[in-house]
């Protein structure tokens, strides 16, 4: 196999590289997986894109990988909305949130907005409760 041959399997052969696949993502992420999570997939990523796509002033907070937990990203609207899903790597966050033009920051470093915190879900939303995996 060629380099372009091997660059097509890593890489699952779209141009650019894309995060549509389930190899994309553990591509970009390293050898290793926790034993206790699932591993990040194509719809992970697509339910932090429809976040962003409905939401105003979103910006993700990378949490880091635990032994227990894959590396997620929390996407916070500007009211404190927010949603945690996994994403594989750090690397696959900031490609995502490069791709959907919102920041993304390092939630070890920097922290949680207070918006966050003090958000509540209104009483009867039927929708995953928040950092709700799926």
């Amino acid at each position: 196999m060629g380099w372009r041959g091997f660059v097509l399997r890593v890489f699952g052969g779209r141009a650019g590289g894309g995060l549509d696949s389930q190899r994309a993502i553990r591509a970009r992420r390293g050898g290793y997986q926790s034993l206790l999570d699932r591993e990040a997939t194509p719809d992970d990523l697509d339910d932090l894109r429809r976040f962003v796509a409905t939401r105003n002033g979103v910006e993700f907070y990378v949490e880091p990988e635990t032994t227990a937990t894959d590396t997620t990203a929390v996407a916070v609207a500007f009211n404190g909305e927010w949603i945690r899903r996994r994403v594989g790597s750090p690397a696959v966050a900031r490609r995502l949130a490069n791709e959907l033009g919102v920041p993304a920051y390092d939630a070890s470093i920097l922290g949680y907005p207070a918006s966050m915190r003090r958000f509540r879900r209104p009483p009867g939303d039927d929708s995953r409760p928040p950092g709700g995996g799926a």
